[in-house]
């Protein structure tokens, strides 16, 4: 294997796999109508129910485990088990622009093009990758928070009194995955790419996205070079186990710490370019406008701090002499050090126990899985004894702080999409006697 570069490197790499330039063999087929039936998955696809649901999601979604908003699903913090540090992809959100293709895994390729390579290729005469030409590279894996950027969209009006657009999150619009597959800058050391390379853009095999009579083609967005060559990885696994179709089945980008719209899901293409790259979803979408921010911001990155208790809504919590309180934090950009819970609508604060204390250094890589080869930048459970808590209604906060210096403040400025709210939640529950 040719060793992994410290930067960009111009020189033409042999690419020892099957890479073939003939133009990809189409691999989106349509779900078939309600009760209609497959054929049995063959080694190495996702498994496919008998009968493909028509709707935009195909997995089951229980309403004790999820909330319902279209062609999403929010998964419920009632539902968590506290002991369970990653979550099932039954029961992961699902964040869908149009809905969820079909994919067959043995008529799978990604293609890869650009001026950025080493040998520029046009689109006519991109790389194409098997998945087991993937499997060849050496194995990662990534423990990482997986959210998509409107997570507590509903804030802005139920908490601030300034309604967004967009799907009405509640914090259930994440969770923290294992991710399997190969570093992007593996692949890019064997393929070579030139030193100027500054974008690389990723493209689903989704359906194409139409909204307000205009079509802006599949979901698609850039990303830096930079990001590359750290830690994205091309997933085909989440904790051990074939990624669903719902969450990217055969292939899909994870770009850890990133907002999740970065992650594309069901990836088709790479476009590697020695300039500037742009789609509307880092133009028109994915941006900060409205409110205070500038016209020019910048599209978005990094995820913010945030908690939640494994609480439903509204919970009715038994009076006890002592009830325990647990929840989960996490940040884009470091490990959480610091928790902080308020039981009495934020008059006081006591420092909660943190139960997971992650390190920040890099992936290691090897041939096989193992703890030698895996990056955990996953969130932290935490729990709080709450002493003697009096019958009534409450007011719960928990406020996080990570390694970077961040911490959740009191209220998020608005934007017009309702992205990245950030703010301490106040989460309602009633003590009652039993």
């Amino acid at each position: 294997m040719t060793p992994i570069p410290e930067r960009p490197t111009s020189r033409r790499a042999v690419l020892k796999l099957s890479l073939a330039t003939a133009a990809v063999a189409p691999v989106l087929s349509a779900a078939p109508a309600a009760g209609g039936t497959r054929a049995p998955s063959a080694p190495g696809r996702a498994p496919v129910p008998a009968a493909v649901p028509a709707g935009p999601i195909l997995k089951p979604l229980p309403l004790d485990r999820f909330v319902v908003h279209g062609t999403n699903a929010e998964m419920r913090w009632g539902s968590v088990r506290a002991r369970a540090a990653l979550t099932p992809q039954a029961d992961l959100f699902v964040r869908n622009h149009t809905r969820t293709p079909v994919l067959d895994a043995a008529t799978y390729t990604l293609r890869v093009h650009g001026d950025g390579l080493a040998r520029p290729r046009g689109e006519q005469e991109a790389l194409t990758l098997r998945l087991a030409d993937l499997r060849r590279l050496p194995r990662t894996t990534i423990t990482a928070t997986h959210e998509c950027t409107g997570n507590g969209r509903r804030f802005f009006a139920d908490q601030q009194g300034t309604p967004a657009a967009g799907t009405p999150w509640a914090l259930g619009a994440v969770g923290a995955v294992r991710w399997e597959g190969v570093l992007l800058r593996d692949l890019l050391a064997r393929v070579g790419i030139r030193r100027d390379a500054v974008s690389v853009l990723a493209t689903g095999l989704d359906d194409p996205y139409v909204t307000g009579g205009v079509d802006y083609g599949r979901v698609r967005r850039p990303f830096p070079v930079r990001k590359a060559l750290d830690d994205a990885l091309l997933a085909w696994a989440a904790n051990g186990e074939p990624l669903l179709p719902d969450h990217g089945f055969p292939l899909r980008l994870v770009l850890p710490g990133w907002v999740g719209i970065a992650s594309i899901k069901w990836l088709g293409s790479l476009e590697i370019s020695t300039t500037e790259l742009s789609s509307p979803w880092s133009t028109k979408w994915y941006r900060m406008t409205g409110g205070e921010h500038p016209a020019d911001a910048p599209p978005l990155t990094l995820n913010p701090v945030r908690s939640a208790f494994e609480l439903d809504w509204d919970a009715v919590l038994p009076a006890a002499r002592s009830v325990t309180l647990t929840g989960r934090s996490w940040s884009g950009a470091a490990p959480i050090v610091r928790v902080d819970v308020s039981v009495d609508g934020g008059a006081t604060w006591r420092a909660a126990d943190l139960q997971d204390r992650h390190s920040a250094r890099g992936a290691q890589r090897h041939g096989g899985l193992g703890r030698r080869g895996h990056r955990d930048r996953s969130w932290t459970r935490w729990s709080y004894q709450w002493r003697r808590p009096a019958a009534g209604p409450h007011e719960l906060l928990a406020r996080a702080t990570d390694a970077a210096g961040r911490t959740q403040p009191d209220t998020t400025p608005f934007n017009d999409a309702g992205y990245l709210f950030d703010a301490v939640v106040r989460h309602p529950v009633t003590v009652a006697q039993v």
